[in-house]
């Protein structure tokens, strides 16, 4: 049998295939390690009006109680003034109403007050949890739906700061910022105004005043914005060092990684706390320099005051109610701090999630999917046809060249080769993990990327080296891509590939909780809890990429013996270092740098003088 390859450009740069797994060349995509992927203009704010859209009627709810809540604030002064310039001197006079009035008056604001802010928090806190569900949600589905390309680089330890730190910080932006935001507003225009209103003079030299507060708080925003971009970076850094360290915990120990990980753990620590006390510093900064002000303010305003009261040109109630506003008025600009604070965390990691969820997948659903054609026969196998199919990274550094190449339904095809050498690219790229640079990969006649993915996962199913189990059971495990299958069924397809015995032994049998990561049963147990779930997925195209590596001998010639009977008229691709995998299958490929080199049945290329002959010679000089 000929190989059907057609070579048409070298494999790379080297000369060398290189898997899409494997990290691209220095300076390519290099922000996925720096933790900040791009922003699209305008995609931070759009991205929290859809966040809040859905309640803007509780929204605006909150903003009018917030409103009724300021003016029955705002009129405490307003009530000491009359009380003082009227109350008092009717009270000498044995008129007690006027100071009555204030008493009541006073304790109305304070109960309206009261009862405005009861319903604020009581609502906002609402609205920002169901604002943060929705978010978290968006992310968990957003990452599910990303490509295995950008898994492959983007670590998980910064999903997970995305989706927990990240989002806290939205969460106090939300539930106490937005208070502040409002109130601060509220209470710089209504006291500006109350202000001018009970003494021109001395509401204008206040509203100059504002101009130093208004630089302060400009200089602390800039500079605070960009402490916390570097703390969400620190953070982000310390969780990806911690999650890396924790999931391989048996390398670590067993190469004696703990001192070398505690001193790359101890610098981000140390970059982390820098964040932080930078963070806090210019807030310290912000504070002083606006008491300063504010007292500085208070203090010429009262003496001003004061000796226009003895001069007659102003009545004491108007000068002690606009200390009060003024100190109504300063007493938010520390708060205003404590906003712009959470604001600027908020923002930088907002923005940080609006960068993740603007990411699209590099493997996208149709436009118009289509389904696949009806089998013919009675066999579960399609034909695959790799049709001028070309691929390389997006950054440069071609993996595989030009080549065409037919898998015939119900035909079991073996790739081997050296590592490296493109065999594992070929196979994700027939499960459309990737899609090909140029060209096209069909499935009886149907472009992969016209089928809607749970179309295309019903036809093609892919056992990887790596058997990655569920916290569950055992037979929630084999029925993850048959969710409808029954007991029997599950049993029948565990009995097929070999697994129903050790299952059996298990504590609770088919009822074993297999935990975290399927920690409770060995590596070859986890890789034919694997096999049963594919083979009761029933796919037309089965791929095996390295799926028998974590089996032991025994166990491996157990689940040879019960492929050959699964297999049987389905179109199965092994991708296999060990060539005992590949005496079950009805043709070999040889892959060398991103090309098929041979290609024909086993007993062909063992016969033949061939790379495949001398591996297989090797090997067998290994057995004996």
């Amino acid at each position: 049998m000929t190989s059907t390859t057609t070579a048409a450009s070298p494999a790379g740069p080297t000369g060398n295939a290189t898997d899409p797994a494997d990290p691209p060349g220095p300076g390519a995509e290099d922000r996925f390690d720096r933790d900040d992927l791009p922003t699209p203009p305008g995609a931070t704010g759009a991205l929290l009006r859809s966040l809040l859209r859905p309640m803007r009627g509780r929204v605006a709810l909150v903003a009018l109680l917030l409103v009724v809540q300021q003016a029955a604030f705002q009129a405490g002064p307003l009530l000491v003034a009359y009380a003082i310039d009227s109350g008092v001197p009717a009270f000498r006079d044995a008129e007690y109403g006027p100071l009555i009035a204030v008493a009541v008056g006073y304790a109305l604001c304070s109960a309206v007050g009261g009862a405005m802010q009861y319903g604020f928090v009581r609502i906002s806190g609402f609205i920002s949890q169901d604002a943060l569900l929705d978010l978290r949600g968006r992310i968990f589905r957003h990452s599910q739906a990303l490509s295995v390309d950008f898994h492959d680089r983007y670590t998980s330890g910064r999903l997970i700061s995305r989706s927990t730190t990240d989002v806290e910080s939205l969460r106090e932006l939300l539930s106490e910022g937005l208070q502040e935001l409002i109130g601060v507003v509220l209470s710089f225009v209504t006291i500006s105004l109350m202000l001018l209103w009970l003494d021109l003079g001395l509401g204008a030299v206040a509203v100059l005043s504002f101009v130093p507060l208004y630089l302060l708080v400009r200089r602390f925003q800039r500079r605070a914005g960009e402490m916390y971009g570097a703390k969400s970076t620190a953070t982000a850094g310390v969780i990806v060092k911690f999650a890396e360290t924790m999931n391989g915990i048996r390398p670590v120990q067993a190469f004696r990684r703990e001192r070398a990980n505690e001193a790359h753990f101890e610098k981000l620590n140390r970059a982390h706390e820098r964040t932080n006390g930078g963070a806090m510093l210019e807030m310290a900064r912000y504070v002083v320099g606006s008491r300063l002000v504010a007292n500085t303010a208070v203090a010429g305003i009262v003496l001003w005051g004061a000796y226009r009261v003895a001069s007659g040109t102003l009545a004491l109630g108007a000068l002690a109610a606009s200390v009060l506003y003024l100190r109504r008025l300063y007493d938010p600009i520390d708060r205003l701090g404590m906003f712009l604070n959470s604001y600027q965390s908020a923002a930088a990691s907002l923005e940080k999630i609006a960068g993740l969820l603007a990411q699209t997948p590099s493997v996208p659903e149709p436009s118009a999917p289509r389904e696949l054609p009806a089998r013919t026969g009675e066999a579960p196998g399609r034909e695959v046809v790799f049709d001028g199919v070309r691929f390389a990274y997006r950054t440069g550094g071609e993996v595989l060249p030009r080549f065409d190449l037919t898998l015939p339904a119900g035909q079991t095809v073996a790739v081997v080769g050296s590592t490296g050498a493109g065999k594992s690219t070929l196979a994700k790229l027939l499960a459309r993990f990737y899609d090909p640079t140029d060209g096209r990969v069909l499935l009886d006649g149907t472009d992969l990327r016209d089928l809607a993915v749970p179309e295309l996962r019903r036809g093609v199913v892919m056992v990887t080296q790596e058997a990655f189990l569920f916290s569950g059971t055992v037979a929630e495990n084999i029925a993850i891509g048959s969710p409808d299958a029954s007991r029997a069924d599950i049993e029948r397809a565990a009995k097929a590939i070999g697994a129903h015995e050790f299952i059996s032994a298990l504590p609770d049998g088919y009822d074993t909780d297999v935990r975290k990561r399927g920690g409770r049963i060995s590596a070859g147990q986890r890789q034919l809890v694997g096999f049963a779930r594919a083979l009761l997925a029933d796919p037309a195209v089965l791929i095996l990429d390295e799926a028998t590596s974590s089996l032991d001998i025994p166990g491996e010639r157990a689940v040879q013996q019960a492929m050959d009977t699964v297999l049987h008229g389905r179109t199965a691709v092994v991708i296999a270092h060990r060539l005992s995998t590949v005496e079950i299958a009805d043709r070999v490929l040889v892959m060398e740098h991103g090309r098929i080199v041979e290609d024909g049945t086993p007993a062909e290329l063992i016969a033949a003088t061939g790379r495949f002959a001398g591996l297989h010679r090797a090997w067998r000089d290994s057995l004996t």
